[in-house]
């Protein structure tokens, strides 16, 4: 598992992206990220990895932490009908991950680009985002300028929304 970690790390650094990562136990929710203190180093992200009613399209979308997120009228702005959370099947198809470990980052193992990102403008405004490095045993802290640039380099249409 630590390559997949690694895996992250070695393309950051090949694309000279300035980041800090923080090792950590595991954690599966927001509230355990909050526990750890980790928001005092940057915004934590929410990653939500989604598909529509038919299972043909695949989203995945990031945001703040504390951002609700009505999947209803996310659905109509993104012109997909009814959203719903993808299974862990599908997480590891399309991303290669694991629950509790979404992650833009996971777009590194999307190569066919099967899944659609779209990030939330207001995340623009933050001095350092907080994202999985394709594991949920650290966080990687990086400017949003510079996660655009990296998502940039792996050919990823990044949409930015307003939710």
């Amino acid at each position: 598992m630590e390559d997949q970690k690694q895996k992250v790390y070695d393309a950051l650094d090949k694309q000279k992206i300035k980041y800090e990562v923080v090792e950590h136990e595991p954690v599966y929710t927001m509230e355990d990220m909050d526990r750890l203190g980790l928001s005092k180093k940057g915004t934590l992200c929410k990653n939500l990895f989604l598909r529509d009613s038919k299972g043909k399209r695949h989203f995945l979308v990031t945001c703040e932490e504390d951002k609700k997120v009505d999947l209803k009228a996310l659905g109509r702005q993104l012109g997909a009908g009814n959203l719903s959370f993808a299974s862990e099947d599908r997480l590891e198809k399309y991303l290669g991950l694991k629950q509790g470990s979404v992650s833009p980052f996971g777009l590194m193992n999307d190569t066919d680009h099967a899944v659609e990102f779209f990030i939330d403008k207001d995340l623009s405004r933050c001095k350092s985002l907080g994202i999985h490095p394709l594991e949920n045993t650290a966080t990687v802290f990086l400017s949003f300028k510079d996660l655009d640039k990296f998502l940039w380099n792996l050919d990823v249409d990044v949409v930015k929304i307003k939710l």
